[in-house]
């Protein structure tokens, strides 16, 4: 188990992380539209070309830090997404802009899996509970932080800002990692595997309260956890046209349209204080529904208010979906690298999806603006339908 000042430290690297990306990834949105006219359809297909990639180098990013040291992990991924953006502050073509965004992810896919990693690491049951709560807040609390001040900084220090500002903050994390990796006593993390041969005292009481195996809340997890990254990451690369019906410069796109980053961050506050929804399926299926249904109301909206009030109980559900993906991956599982790498991957393989299947109705459909929302609203639907299947099999094995 690491230390207490070495968890805290990880809870800094993490907050640092999730600010840096936010502003980074997000606002890169705003500056392709910008520069180089890019429109709905482009955009998309950029982010649909980052879920690609990150879904299969965050498994490995996962696995890696499993064998070879969670430590030498996030110096790999830090660094390599340093100089990323450091080339990318000097690339003034969009194809430069795209191969950066392609390095600086695989970059990011050694930081997460770690990062979950050492937090969750040999803890028991309620200890888990609090630093997952912890870990939640922290990284959705810094990334609504980055979203809401980041037009403002597109707009006061310049287009650049983007990825000097990270950068900036990619250098402050591989300086903190250094005295980090000196106070858990050097190479004492290189052997996680060890660790991972003792598991916490199961929460029996808690995985007797549904006749649905834990293992089966994993795998629904990592089946729902998809698909609230599809619906963020359709929705994402189309907030600067979003921002344009409302009349909204980036700053103003910033403030209104980060509401779903703090209602995710105060849905964590509550799943940490309240276990209830543990091992139910009936809150891990209704927030699904209620993403699906608030998804298209925020792209669909014709009024703020709507917008900001669908924003609201989209967090809530959107942090449901990913508290349990992330609590049942530690909870049930002993390799804590490899559950983080794969619990990442499977956000990959949303954050890819969803913008591809929204591009794809696009081009095939110019005609119709909203086609993205509608394509991307059904294929929720039939997320929502294969839950239930696997529910459904579950209690009844014999079918």
């Amino acid at each position: 188990m690491y230390s207490r000042r070495v968890k805290t430290g990880a809870f800094i690297l993490e907050g640092l992380n999730a600010f840096a990306t936010t502003l980074y990834l997000n606002y890169l949105f705003f500056h392709m539209r910008d520069q180089y006219g890019f429109s709905n359809l482009g955009n998309l297909s950029l982010s649909a070309a980052n879920g690609f990639v990150y879904t299969f180098a965050a498994w490995f990013g996962g696995q890696f830090a499993q064998r070879r040291g969670y430590f030498l992990a996030l110096r790999l991924g830090f660094s390599v997404m340093a100089v990323a953006l450091l080339i990318a502050s000097q690339m003034d073509t969009a194809g430069g802009q795209f191969a950066m965004m392609i390095v600086w992810t695989l970059g990011i896919c050694f930081t997460w899996p770690p990062l979950e990693a050492i937090v969750s690491e040999r803890e028991p049951p309620r200890r888990l509970q609090r630093l997952i709560g912890i870990y939640n807040l922290v990284w959705a609390s810094t990334s609504g932080l980055a979203y809401f001040v980041g037009g403002a900084l597109l707009e006061q220090l310049g287009r650049r800002s983007i990825f000097f500002v990270p950068l900036a903050l990619h250098g402050l994390q591989l300086a903190l990692l250094w005295w980090l990796r000196k106070e858990s006593g050097g190479g004492a993390e290189l052997n996680p595997d060890r660790l991972a041969q003792i598991a916490p005292v199961g929460r029996e009481d808690e995985r007797r309260r549904s006749p649905v195996a834990p293992a089966t809340f994993l795998r629904m997890a990592w089946l729902a956890n998809p698909f609230a990254y599809i619906a963020i990451s359709a929705m994402l690369p189309v907030i600067p046209r979003l921002a344009d019906r409302f009349h909204l410069s980036p700053t103003l796109a910033g403030v209104f349209c980060s509401v779903w980053f703090f209602a995710r961050a105060a849905s964590f506050l509550v799943l940490w204080q309240w276990t209830g929804w543990h091992y139910r399926f009936r809150w891990l299926g209704g927030a699904f529904v209620a993403m699906g249904i608030c998804f298209a109301l925020i792209l669909l909206a014709s009024n703020l208010w709507v917008l900001l009030a669908a924003q609201v109980v989209f967090g809530f559900a959107l942090g449901l979906i990913y508290y349990s993906s992330l609590f049942y991956s530690m909870d049930v599982g002993k390799t804590k690298g490899e559950h983080g790498g794969f619990h990442e991957a499977a956000i990959g393989a949303g954050i890819c999806v969803g913008p591809a299947l929204g591009a794809a109705a696009l081009y095939f459909t110019p005609q119709r603006p909203d086609a993205s929302t509608w394509a991307v609203s059904g294929l929720l639907l039939a997320g929502f339908v294969v839950l239930l299947v696997v529910r459904w099999r579950c209690r009844h094995p014999a079918q």
